[in-house]
């Protein structure tokens, strides 16, 4: 998973409006009802169905440490999916995205500005045309580099040009992410 694409996930899990189940019990209830039977489950999380179903009844409630984080995950990729896909469609149509990061931005520019990438760390709020167009994206599989693109393109045309206010030949290269948050 891509830095970019665990910013969105990250994202998608701060616009629940309720919190996932707390025990593995509910958690694994929560599992059953969506994939049907303890064999899917099992399979889902990499235990034997038996585990499943001590974890349903109750019999066992502290599983290992890796097996109660994939637990965790897998409720909270499943959780609110109508939730998420409200709060997804109103960033891509009305509200847009905000993206903060630090990362190295280099730069293509015209003879006498400097060219040399620098560590920046930035906070812009890119409008839904691009959310729209990194949700899409994501959606499609798209790689590390498809995604980068688009998110050095929205910081280049709202950032670095002033929505072509300023920089008409400036090309923004982002690259070495320290860290990127997204929210919608």
């Amino acid at each position: 998973m891509t830095d970019i694409h665990e910013a969105l996930e990250r994202a998608d899990r701060e616009t629940f409006t309720r919190e996932p189940p707390k025990s593995v019990q509910a958690r694994v209830r929560f599992l059953l009802g969506k994939l049907r039977t303890t064999r899917a489950v099992a399979g889902l999380l990499g235990v034997t169905q038996r585990s499943v179903e001590r974890y349903l009844r109750g019999e066992r409630k502290n599983p290992p440490k890796a097996i109660a984080d994939r637990i965790d995950a897998e409720v909270r990729s499943r959780w609110q999916p109508q939730v998420r896909k409200r709060r997804r469609r109103e960033a891509a149509t009305s509200t847009g995205i905000t993206v903060e990061t630090r990362a190295r931005f280099g730069y293509t520019a015209p003879i006498g500005s400097t060219d040399d990438g620098r560590m920046r760390r930035l906070t812009v709020h890119l409008p839904p045309e691009y959310a729209n167009r990194l949700f899409e994206a994501q959606q499609q599989g798209a790689g590390d580099r498809q995604l980068r693109g688009i998110v050095a393109e929205g910081l280049q045309e709202v950032y670095f040009k002033d929505d072509g206010r300023r920089a008409d030949n400036l090309e923004v290269e982002f690259t070495d992410i320290d860290y990127i948050d997204v929210s919608f």
